[in-house]
Formats: structure tokens, sequence, C-alpha cells
């Protein structure tokens, strides 16, 4: 069953995930290569495949995108992005984590043009919608993975 955004044909809502990958006064953001939302900066994250529960599917993709090692914390948002331009609706779950082993890297470079730490009072420009939303659920506060 398909619907109409913007005059567009819609298919079934995707699913994904994303992760809020903090230390102590920073998150880690991705610089997406790929449509959606190309050259904006946003959360690691993936697909969640058929069957996958969502917290496997989280660490699943920050091992393949980042070669790190998460530990999840509590889950902070359900993001709900349109795409208009690409006729898709993507419906993410997002989780504070931190890092249990390894070092953030772009493993995925046909995917990712850049990996960084940044202070949420410093965000880079233009960000992905999943990371607006979820830098508002966090209400400004990276003490959000529990210990």
């Amino acid at each position: 069953m398909c619907d109409r955004i913007g005059g567009t044909k819609q298919s079934a809502p995707r699913l994904g995930c994303g992760a809020a990958i903090i230390d102590e006064s920073r998150i880690v953001l991705v610089k997406r290569k790929r449509s959606p939302e190309a050259d904006h900066w946003g959360l690691p994250g993936g697909k969640i495949e058929p069957g996958e529960r969502a917290e496997d599917a989280v660490v699943r993709e920050i091992m393949e995108e980042l070669g790190i090692a998460i530990r999840l914390g509590r889950q902070i948002c359900t993001v709900d992005h349109r795409d208009d331009n690409n006729g898709q609706r993507w419906i993410a779950e997002v989780y504070s984590a931190s890092i249990v082993s390894g070092t953030p890297r772009i493993c995925e470079p046909q995917a990712l043009a850049a990996v960084d730490w940044f202070a949420l009072d410093r965000l880079p420009e233009p960000l992905t919608a999943a990371t607006v939303q979820t830098i508002g659920a966090l209400g400004g506060a990276l003490s959000v993975v529990d210990e």
C-alpha cells in the first residue's frame, strides 16, 4: 500500500537505526556521500535487516561503518523522516552509545566522506533530519549513556 507525499508515490516505511556515540562532551558524526541527505553530517547507523532487532542492527552497523565496538545506553528517540525527494519514509530507533573498543574511522568510503567528534555547541552544517531530531531529544545534554 502506497501513499503520496508531496505528489511523490511513497513505498512502505523503511526501518533504520542510529547511535549517538558520546564521550564526556562530544558526539561522533559522519558526513554522508549518498542520498538521502548527501553531504550532510549525521549520526552513524543504517538499515535494520529482516528479523533483526534494532539494538543488534545498530551495533552491527557501527562496526561496519566505523570499525568500533559500542555499548548501547538508553533509547533516545524514534526518528520519523519523510524524504519527499526520493519518495521514502524512514523510521529509525536511535540509542545513546559509548565506545568499548577502537577509534572511529571510515570503513565504508563509498558511503561516508568523513567522521569526527563535535561539541553540541559546535555542530557542523548541514545536519541530517534524524540528527536534528535526536539533538532536540537530547535537550542539549550529552550525559545520556547509562552506566
